[in-house]
């Protein structure tokens, strides 16, 4: 696994995100109460050896800098690294990143100065545990220039992800980017040569591209340098090269999701609680999910009702109920509060004297969740200030709204409530 570098995309402005992406990139969105999306991909690659590890981004990655840099570090005895490199002006090229080709572009000159065979291209916003040297082997197995990473599915979600057909021996021979209607069917493949059952390759006919690519060096550098229009990886560059290269399939079979927009990112945080098996767990000691550590308190919870819940380091909760939620670090929740199917980001410092603030009268709110406040189906971004008394219920079943000036949005009915908001007391959404 020296011989490969990896480059992850961090993607461009995050609009299916917003308002999470507000303030941050977004590899930086906070997920599983503790953890950033960027920490899934550079965790798979430090699993499977892969210690060359570059994040392409251009959107506020201030956060994104600071958290890679107080996170990994490797020895002075390897070199391994893990680089944020930001969108940037050359004489070359004075135009922001295009598109996920486009970004690899612009730093051509530099990863092609690293001796290696192979370069892993990941996303910054997927949601799965994977060991890429299988993906590797197979990709030098079958001599491939390109190779995709795949998962069969089913008809219902298949206009959302591109989809490929292969022949029998794994080779890509067709791409359809999100089709649907007659274009849909036309991608309609048997799956049992991917080694699915009958049952499963009837249940799930069509093959989906998961945006995990492995192209050789060589092949790369030929494709961005040959054809400069071409911007993007699944849309362009690799349809078109699947004509004169050799571009193979590579199954996954295990939890993938693609969590860039606020419905998907809501549901798979929450799915963590399931028991008794949740889809995908932070609980392997084979295969760790890291992330920077905090040294923080452990988390107090003085008479409260907790059930199917996660809840982050150094937390203060209070008489209160919270069902099928997950609480990030530094959460305080007041006496009388009810929460319940949602997402509490948490804060990213404590307020002095965090353990006795509790009172209504003063009329100042401090940084968590004030006393007798409901909250249902919402994210609450973190070092948001919620008042006494709130109700965050979306009463009237609104599905969109925006109202950034009262600090919050509605993305699918979902409650977003926006980084350090301030929700008065009283307030009914």
């Amino acid at each position: 696994m020296k011989r490969v570098l990896a480059i992850i995309l961090g993607g461009g402005a995050g609009t299916r995100l917003y308002p999470l992406t507000k303030l941050r990139a977004k590899p930086a969105v906070p997920v599983a109460g503790k953890y950033r999306l960027i920490d899934i991909p550079v965790s798979n690659c430090i699993n499977s050896e892969i210690f060359k590890i570059y994040v392409l981004t251009q959107f506020n990655s201030a956060s994104l800098n600071r958290h890679i840099a107080r996170t990994y570090s490797f020895a002075g005895f390897t070199e391994g690294f893990v680089e944020v490199l930001a969108a940037q002006q050359t004489p070359e090229n004075l135009n922001w990143f295009q598109g996920t080709a486009d970004a690899v572009r612009h730093y051509l000159w530099l990863v092609e100065e690293w001796d290696v065979d192979e370069y892993l291209i990941l996303s910054g916003d997927h949601l799965y545990r994977m060991d890429y040297r299988h993906f590797v082997q197979r990709h030098r197995e079958t001599e491939a220039d390109i190779t995709l990473s795949v998962l069969p599915i089913d008809e219902r979600r298949a206009s959302d992800f591109g989809l490929v057909k292969i022949d029998e021996s794994g080779r890509i021979i067709n791409f359809s980017e999100k089709p649907k209607g007659d274009a849909l069917h036309k991608m309609h493949v048997d799956t049992t040569v991917l080694g699915l059952t009958p049952e499963q390759a009837q249940e799930q006919p069509y093959i989906a591209s998961m945006g995990i690519y492995i192209f050789k060096k060589e092949v790369l550098t030929k494709l961005l340098k040959e054809a400069s229009e071409r911007t993007d990886f699944g849309k362009e560059i690799i349809p078109d090269a699947s004509k004169d290269y050799n571009v193979q399939a590579y199954l996954y079979d295990g939890y993938w999701e693609d969590i860039g927009t606020i419905e998907a990112f809501y549901h798979a945080n929450l799915a963590l609680t399931k028991q008794p098996q949740p889809p995908f767990s932070f609980y392997d000691e084979q295969a760790p999910i890291y992330t920077r550590a905090r040294y923080l308190p452990p988390s107090k919870m003085l008479d409260c009702q907790i059930t199917e819940s996660m809840i982050g380091e150094g937390c203060i909760l209070k008489s209160c109920r919270i069902e099928h939620s997950v609480l990030g670090v530094r959460s305080r929740v007041e006496a009388g509060c009810v929460i319940q199917d949602s997402l509490i980001m948490g804060a990213d410092f404590y307020q002095p004297f965090a353990e006795r603030m509790s009172d209504c009268e003063t009329g100042e709110i401090p940084l968590g969740i004030g006393a007798n406040t409901t909250i249902r189906r919402a994210i609450i971004d973190k070092n948001a200030r919620i008042g006494c008394d709130v109700r965050i219920v979306n009463k009237d079943n609104v599905q969109e709204a925006e109202r950034e000036n009262q600090g919050f949005h509605i993305k699918n009915g979902i409650v977003v409530v926006l980084k350090s908001a301030v929700i008065p007391d009283g307030t009914i959404i």
